[in-house]
């Protein structure tokens, strides 16, 4: 049994000072007031983060797409340039060290949509499931717990043929992605840790009549199922022109959409595409850097939420893994849009970067300070240049609209101290990151 005093912690009912947080294993056995004991964690104290949405070799491209005019679409040619190169060794590597950069910056979790599943070529490698092997291995040896989105990604656009790297994305159809994908689930069978779900990458990439081979490997191992969904609006137009109904209207007829399931983007929506997901249930994941970054768009994150879709939040590309820039973006960009202010109150957008997305990744039992969840605290300083004056009405707000990544001080994951001074167990993520990088430019 281990004991954490802490100074301030967000409980169900609100902040509450000096809490005593008892851990047994990997979960929470017990939470109280009491006097200063144990391990100390200062400032205030959340339930763990989880980062929805995931690329991991996308980190490689922070910083080197900025130069010049372009679009989403310049932007992937980038990316695939990238998948290009990496074999098991190089995302072992690479994933290890963006995994740690979370754990840094608070994520206990992470859900790393995972499509890059096979050898230059398309070849398979002797292990079809190689690449999802060493990502769940990267999120281990970082302490996070994975929910590994295992996606089909059979088309290279509406219509038309995979190309280039995009071959060793594919397994032929959704008949072979099924076969290869239940072999990944037998190998983490009973693994609590590990939580193997699906994925469509999005209406360019699987067509309709694949859709349901899909959705049914979600339902028939009660897993999370997540998708792509009208990020842009060339999607949505090329969707509309050969099947005549928007893409979150294609999932719907197929049956991926539901609680399980999460909408990944949802930027460009009709109103009845946000009915469709709200009255599903399904969440839907914003990623605001990123999606500024690629110009793609503001989504309605409040009507969606509003319909009764669950909001989470994903660093996607990388271009920041911050949850809380992400967490307040969702407020602020509602602002610039809207010009006014006041959409989402700051527990709210806590919630979405805790609970909701813990939930989303097939882990309800996370994302929250009680007896029997899992044990993930994560201590936010409240005294640096950005968060000093925070009292304790104010604590999650300073956090939600102040704090950076940087701020967080102390990640302890399934009861495991991963980060303590800001200093991941691992040693200098920077250098990781570095010679991770360094090895496949």
């Amino acid at each position: 049994m281990t004991v954490y005093w802490c100074e301030r912690a967000l409980l169900p009912d609100g902040v509450a000072d000096g809490v005593v947080v008892h851990v047994e294993g990997r979960r929470i056995a017990a939470v109280e007031r009491g006097e200063r004991q144990g391990v100390v964690l200062e400032g205030l104290t959340v339930p763990g983060l989880a980062n929805a949405h995931s690329h991991a070799f996308h980190r490689a491209l922070r910083g080197a797409t900025q130069a010049g005019k372009g679009d989403f679409w310049t932007w992937r040619d980038q990316m695939y340039e990238v998948a290009g190169v990496l074999d098991p060794d190089t995302y072992l590597d690479l994933a290890r060290a963006v995994y740690a950069e979370m754990a840094m910056a608070g994520v206990t979790c992470v859900g790393e949509f995972h499509y890059l599943h096979h050898g230059p070529g398309g070849v398979p490698y002797d292990d079809p499931n190689q690449m999802g092997h060493a990502l769940i291995q990267a999120a281990r040896e970082a302490g996070l717990r994975i929910a590994l989105l295992d996606t089909c990604y059979l088309t290279g656009g509406v219509g038309t043929a995979l190309t280039g790297a995009q071959v060793r994305f594919g397994d032929g159809s959704a008949v072979g992605w099924a076969a290869r994908a239940e072999e990944l689930a037998a190998a983490y069978d009973g693994h609590e840790d590990v939580e193997i779900g699906a994925a469509i990458h999005s209406v360019r990439a699987v067509p309709p009549e694949q859709m349901g081979v899909v959705a049914e490997f979600s339902h028939r191992h009660a897993a999370p199922l997540h998708a792509h969904v009208s990020e842009q609006r060339a999607e949505n137009a090329a969707c509309v022109e050969r099947y005549a109904a928007t893409p979150v209207q294609l999932l719907h007829e197929h049956g991926a959409l539901g609680p399980r399931s999460t909408a990944v983007h949802a930027t460009h929506l009709t109103d009845v595409d946000i009915e469709l997901l709200g009255q599903s249930r399904t969440h839907v994941c914003m990623c605001p850097t990123t999606e500024r970054d690629l110009a793609d768009g503001i989504g309605p994150a409040r009507p969606l939420f509003e319909r009764g879709s669950p909001i989470t939040l994903g660093s996607d590309s990388h271009a920041v893994i911050d949850l809380f820039e992400e967490a307040r973006a969702v407020e602020l960009n509602e602002r610039l849009a809207s010009q006014k202010r006041g959409h989402w109150g700051a527990h709210e957008l806590l919630n979405a970067a805790t609970g909701a997305g813990h939930a989303s990744l097939g882990f309800p039992d996370a994302g929250m300070l009680v007896p029997g969840a899992w044990a993930d605290l994560v201590s936010v300083r409240l005294d640096s240049v950005r968060t000093a004056g925070a009292t304790r009405e104010t604590a999650v707000e300073s956090v939600v609209f102040a704090a950076t990544a940087a701020d967080v001080h102390s990640v302890i994951s399934g009861g495991r101290r991963i980060v303590e001074s800001g200093r991941h167990e691992l040693g200098e993520a920077g250098q990781m990151l570095n010679e991770a990088m360094g090895a496949i430019r």
